[in-house]
């Protein structure tokens, strides 16, 4: 006498859900394939199937929760066979059952998802734009509508698998299936094939599309185009297309975040005396005040002159970095008054500046 709820390890009020989990840790456990030439594996795997084909069924759980036993419900219900096992495996597991057997079930599928890399510039980016693209992709052949036989011409059904698309063969104690290598899974055979796709059911075309593009993009930015990938197999979803944005080189700005950077140079005068200079912006250009006494590498933020926030609101900064512009060649008037600036100086200015000066004059002479 076997007691069938110690084999899965499960109570004597398990739910139909306990034992099918209980029955599907086991049967990973225990499967031959698992377990190579072992026979005591191979009866444990034959015991937890027999087990489940009857707790698994209501009128037999309840003959069995009465008798104590399998006896008594016809023919070949206490033994084990190969069809039924096929049919309780393949219920509980379903497309897993495949990687044992090589069984693949052939059901809609989500066709393949594509990319396409796309440069834009700075300023397309910060403001956002529209573009037109054209990709490249795999469609339905629009004679035989996908079929891939000739119009008029249906394929017929696979003698070799009965239309079925799987193949049984007897392994071991066992039955499997694995697709049927006629018709590749399809249940059909294309006799004639359609002559625009050679029987293949797609053609390659290449598709115009509009993509819009959102201001606050930055370089890596992907955007999804959903249904726009290629066409799914056997009645599945379109894939979808993911742009993918690259933002290329700017001679004057360099983003960072939604702020951008920009250098612009002042000269001598213009920092100790202060100024007002024009500055470059995204959109053109402002005036920005240099106040009296700025140093070299000074920077000054324009708020909101910056890049959109992506999917919210407001905007970065435009951050200024100003420079003291040396000049390389002075007149003998300038040197005059530079040398006179530094000895009115006095004690302000210390005996390595004024060196200092007169090297850099004497460089720009030479």
């Amino acid at each position: 006498m076997k007691d069938y709820y110690e084999l899965l390890g499960i109570p004597r009020n398990a739910s139909e859900a306990e034992i099918k989990k209980a029955f599907r840790g086991l049967a990973l456990k225990y499967h031959p394939d698992r377990n190579p030439d072992n026979k005591e594996s191979e009866e444990t795997f034959k015991e937890i199937n027999e087990a489940y084909s009857v707790l698994s069924d209501s009128e037999k759980r309840s003959h069995y929760d009465r008798f104590g036993t399998a006896e008594g419900m016809g023919a070949g219900f206490g033994a084990f066979t190969g069809a039924g096992f096929g049919d309780i495996f393949e219920d509980i597991f379903g497309d897993f059952f495949g990687t044992f057997s090589g069984q693949r079930r052939q059901r809609p599928a989500k066709g393949n998802d594509l990319r396409y890399d796309l440069d834009i510039t700075l300023e397309e980016s910060a403001f956002g734009t529209e573009k037109d693209i054209e990709v490249p992709r795999w469609e339905n052949c629009s004679s035989c509508k996908g079929s891939g036989s000739q119009p008029g011409k249906s394929p017929v059904t696979c003698s070799n698998c009965k239309g079925t698309g799987q193949v049984r063969f007897q392994q071991g104690f066992f039955s499997v299936s694995k697709t049927c290598g006629s018709c590749r899974g399809t249940g059909k055979i294309i006799t004639d094939p359609c002559t625009s796709c050679t029987g293949n059911g797609r053609i390659k075309t290449v598709r115009n599309i509009s993509v819009k593009i959102p201001h606050g993009v930055d370089a890596g930015s992907r955007l999804r185009m959903s249904g726009e990938g290629e066409p799914g197999s056997y009645g599945g979803p379109p894939g979808d297309l993911y742009i993918v944005i690259d933002i290329a080189e700017h001679p004057v700005f360099m983003r960072r975040g939604n702020d951008i950077y920009c250098g612009v140079t002042i000269t001598y005068p213009q920092a100790v005396l202060g100024a007002e200079i024009e500055v470059p912006t995204l959109d053109g250009s402002t005036r920005l005040r240099i106040p009296p006494g700025t140093s070299s590498e000074k920077a000054f933020h324009l708020k909101g002159r910056g890049i959109h926030k992506l999917g919210g609101h407001g905007k970065g900064d435009e951050v200024v970095v100003v420079s003291i512009e040396v000049p390389k060649h002075v007149t003998p008037r300038q040197r005059e008054l530079l040398e006179e600036y530094a000895q009115l100086s006095g004690d302000k200015t210390s005996k390595t500046f004024k060196e200092k000066i007169k090297d850099i004059l004497t460089g720009a002479e030479n």
